[in-house]
C-alpha cells in the first residue's frame, strides 16, 4: 500500500464517482479503477458498492475513509514539521549566557521578539561563566553564547553587541561614596580590599581588573571571592570591601551600595554574541539576526 492509494481512495469516496475523481486527480479513469481494486484486494475488503448507476461506500469503506484521512493528515504534519525545522521555526535552541548579559535591555527585548516570532521554538537558557560559554560552544552543547570578552579559538566567531563602562561598587558609608555623585579613577581604590570573582571562575573580568590595576600602579588585594554577582554586591553592602562590575549591574538596587563610574582608559567592557564559525543552524541564524538587529 502506498500513500497514493489512500489519496485515490479518498478522492473516489468524496466524489462517489470514478470519472469525476479521476478528473480531480489528473489521471484517466481505468488506472484509477485498477488501483482501487488492487487496494481492496490487499485489504481483503470491499470499500465501495458499485452498480451501473452509482457508487457508494461500503461499511468497511466508511470506516477506512476516516482512518485514511488521519494517515494523510499525519503525513502532511510530519512534512510540515520537517520544513519548519529546516527553516528554524520549531525545535529547541540552547543559549549560554554570562550572568550580566540579561541586564542590558536590548537582550531581553530580542529574546522576547524571538519568542513572539517563533513560538514553537523552546529556548533553553543556561547561565554560565564566559569561559564555560566558549567551552559549551566548542562541545556543541549550546548553539549561541552571550559572554564577556575572552580569547577565542578560530572555530568561534564573536559579534560585539554593546559596550558599557565599568563602575566601582562601594559601601554607602565609604568616603568615596559620600556627597554628590562623582566618577573616580581606579587608583583611588588601591588600598581597598576587593570582593570579586575568583580567577578560576572564568568571567573575563578578572584579567581585565588586574590589567587596569597594573596600569594604575597597584595590585588589588582580593579579600573575598564569590562566583555570583548578587553575592559580591551583598558583601560590599556588608562592608567587606569594594568591587568593580559592568555598569548594567547598577539596575540592581541594593541598600547600602553606591556605584561610581571609573575614569581610567579602557575601563569598559563588552558583551559578545558568539557562535561556531560553521553554525549550520537556521534557528540559530534567525536568533543571531534578530539579536544583532535589536542590539
Amino acid at each position: 500500500m502506498e500513500l497514493r492509494h489512500l489519496r485515490y481512495f479518498i478522492a473516489v469516496a468524496e466524489e462517489l464517482h470514478f470519472g469525476r475523481a479521476a478528473q480531480a486527480l489528473g489521471i484517466s479513469q481505468p488506472p484509477l479503477s485498477q488501483q482501487i481494486q488492487a487496494l481492496e484486494q490487499e485489504l481483503g475488503a470491499r470499500l465501495f458498492e458499485r452498480t451501473n448507476r452509482r457508487v457508494e461506500l461500503s461499511e468497511a469503506g466508511r470506516l477506512f475513509l476516516e482512518e485514511a484521512r488521519q494517515v494523510l493528515a499525519q503525513v502532511d504534519k510530519a512534512a510540515d514539521v520537517a520544513r519548519r525545522a529546516q527553516l528554524g521555526e520549531l525545535g529547541e535552541m540552547k543559549i549560554g549566557f554570562t550572568s550580566s548579559a540579561p541586564f542590558n535591555s536590548s537582550i531581553p527585548k530580542a529574546i522576547y521578539s524571538f519568542r513572539q516570532r517563533f513560538p514553537a521554538v523552546h529556548l533553553n537558557l543556561k547561565e554560565m561563566s564566559s569561559r564555560d560559554v566558549a567551552e559549551a560552544l566548542l562541545d556543541e552543547r549550546i548553539e549561541v553564547g552571550l559572554m564577556r570578552p575572552l580569547p577565542l579559538p578560530d572555530s568561534l566567531v564573536a559579534t560585539e553587541l554593546f559596550r558599557e563602562p565599568l563602575v566601582a561598587v562601594l559601601n554607602a558609608d565609604h568616603p568615596l561614596a559620600r556627597g554628590t555623585e562623582q566618577d573616580l579613577h581606579l587608583a583611588a581604590l588601591a588600598n581597598e580590599p576587593f570582593v570579586f570573582f575568583p580567577r578560576s571562575y572564568g568571567s573575563g573580568l578578572h584579567a581585565q581588573l588586574l590589567s587596569l590595576a597594573r596600569q594604575a600602579g597597584f595590585t588589588p588585594h582580593f579579600a573575598q571571592e564569590a562566583a555570583e554577582v548578587m553575592t559580591i554586591i551583598g558583601l560590599v553592602s556588608a562592608g567587606l570591601g569594594v568591587s568593580v562590575l559592568p555598569a548594567s549591574f547598577q539596575r540592581m538596587r541594593i541598600d547600602g551600595v553606591v556605584y561610581r563610574t571609573l575614569l581610567d582608559a579602557d575601563a569598559d567592557t563588552a558583551v559578545w554574541l558568539v557562535q561556531r564559525r560553521e553554525q549550520g543552524s537556521a534557528m540559530a541564524d534567525a536568533f543571531v539576526e534578530l539579536l544583532t538587529r535589536k542590539a
